[in-house]
């Protein structure tokens, strides 16, 4: 029997990760996991995904965070790593205008970290999250990979944007194959509590009013965790290849893929959906717009279809539902 390859994970106790983790983890493959836990949100639930993950046996956990540039090298030079899937760094858009410094630190300064080990210890393959943030204001719809994203419009874009350069540049030179994902608001069970749908059911079951921001006029590509999880999954063994052609502006082994729903929703329609399964309604404060955030989001994803047959399909009345059955159950609400 071949022995399954060992998969690198950083931000194994965050939202994407988990689940990522855990499904590698059923699949039979061994996973190095990488968390410092901090506290951006609730470390209890950071910790109860952890528990989950160390019922398995082949899995490993490191607390660590990747900006400690020793400690990252310590782990790679002990565990003979395949792939590397970072999902570490500091999340949150409207955060970034609190505390820019976290961002540097760890969507910067950690992932420099990321590509450096990755080179010294020959990775075979490197993943890396990104982010439709990428795209800025763009009002051309539906994003595609082949738009400028020249224009970040908050810092944690524009961190996003340098790793995606960054990745390039380490492609380029040292022929690591690299590939970026730009994820597309991003939902499901074991989510993250400081997202729009978490805070909208949290206010909801408790009677609070929830902030409706741009006066509800927003439309987002909301991608379910699942689909997500299945993509990364494909892509493992999608490595980006040396391109040989001399007329184009990069021949290095690098991809970038857009990886939403492809079906942006209105996000008054995702805030009934929320009602509708919780079976109360909301109490909506109506305000404008926030600053770095940006109206619609709308993922075009053939190239990700094309590279590997696949595309997020789940609705939002499933997906949701989902959430919402989990909510009840991990919060002991009848």
């Amino acid at each position: 029997m071949t022995k399954l390859k060992t998969i690198l994970i950083t931000g194994c106790a965050g939202f994407i990760g988990f689940h990522l983790s855990k499904q590698l983890l059923i699949n039979h493959y061994v996973v190095v996991g990488v968390d410092n836990l901090n506290h951006y949100y609730d470390v209890h639930l950071k910790e109860a995904r952890l528990k989950q993950l160390k019922e398995y046996k082949n899995f490993t956990f490191e607390l660590c965070s990747i900006e400690d540039k020793a400690e990252m090298e310590k782990i790679f030079s002990l565990s003979q790593i395949d792939i590397v899937i970072n999902l570490a760094a500091q999340a949150g858009v409207r955060y970034s205008l609190e505390n820019p410094y976290a961002y540097i630190e760890s969507n910067i300064v950690g992932f420099l970290n990321i590509l450096e080990c990755s080179r010294q210890f020959n990775i075979e393959h490197l993943i890396y999250a990104s982010s439709s943030s990428v795209y800025g204001a763009n009002t051309q719809l539906p994003f595609s990979t082949k738009d400028h994203v020249d224009y970040p419009v908050s810092l944690y874009a524009a961190t996003k944007r340098a790793n995606e350069l960054m990745a390039h540049t380490y492609s380029h030179l040292y022929d690591l194959p690299t590939t970026g994902l730009r994820f597309f608001t991003v939902y499901g069970p074991w989510g993250r509590p400081d997202m729009s749908y978490f805070k909208f059911t949290n206010a909801i079951v408790n009677g609070e009013k929830i902030e409706v921001f741009n006066f509800g006029d927003m439309k987002r590509d909301f991608t379910y965790i699942d689909d997500i999880v299945e993509g990364i999954v494909r892509l493992m063994d999608k490595k980006p290849e040396r391109i040989q052609v001399p007329d184009i502006s990069s021949t290095a082994p690098y991809k970038v893929y857009n990886i939403g729903n492809n079906r942006p929703e209105e996000l008054m329609t995702f805030i009934s959906v929320i009602e509708d399964k919780l079976g109360k309604k909301a109490k909506k404060e109506f305000l404008p717009m926030q600053p770095g955030d940006v109206q619609a989001t709308y993922a075009d994803v053939e190239d990700l279809e094309n590279a590997i047959g696949f595309k997020p399909k789940t609705s939002i009345n499933e997906g949701i539902g989902k959430f919402v059955d989990w909510y009840k159950k991990y919060y002991k609400l009848k």
